[in-house]
């Protein structure tokens, strides 16, 4: 196995970034603690091409030192905005079209792997590190879906629970954007 070298990755600038990305996907983020978790949720974003970050709450916002030591760089491509309420967040996104998908254990939710996205505007929403998603953002939430566990924590960080469910979204698409 011999590495891809930098330009056999075809990498491309923060500004084509912006004119390929998918904007029916958004990225909420409600009360994230860590600033490099929230920097490693850029990245991810930015690998899968997703459009928009929405930090809410205590969420610490670019630029900052801290997130963009795990973002490197993504900051500059994946657009984000910030809300001091997340329920005014969900509020406005529910306004402009988007399903609101709220990643959480909840009794009603749907596992994920058993879950089909629908096609259209999605907002997915994370939750704070310790207390999860807000229980005012769960009651406005079209749908709650969980990442099914085997261990004994029954819990994830919330970046890898971001990028897990961001893989699992994109997989309808991932073949599309293989063919780019």
């Amino acid at each position: 196995m011999i590495k891809k070298t930098t330009s056999e990755l075809k990498r491309i600038s923060p500004s084509e970034y912006k004119q390929r990305i998918d904007n029916r996907i958004v990225v909420v983020l409600d009360n994230i603690r860590s600033k490099q978790n929230i920097g490693s949720i850029f990245r991810t974003c930015d690998a899968f091409g997703i459009g928009k970050i929405i930090l809410c709450g205590i969420s610490a916002c670019p630029p900052d030192r801290e997130i963009e030591r795990t973002a490197l760089g993504a900051t500059l491509s994946v657009s984000w905005e910030y809300f001091a309420n997340a329920c005014t967040c969900i509020s406005q996104l529910k306004e402009s079209g988007y399903t609101i998908i709220s990643v959480e254990q909840t009794h009603r939710g749907h596992l994920l792997n058993e879950f089909e996205f629908p096609d259209s505007k999605i907002a997915l929403v994370f939750g704070n590190e310790v207390e999860g998603i807000d229980e005012n953002v769960l009651r406005t939430s079209d749908i709650c879906i969980e990442i099914p566990q085997r261990g004994t924590k029954h819990s994830l960080n919330v970046a890898v629970s971001a990028g897990i469910a961001l893989w699992q979204m994109i997989q309808r698409d991932l073949k599309l954007l293989m063919d780019e």
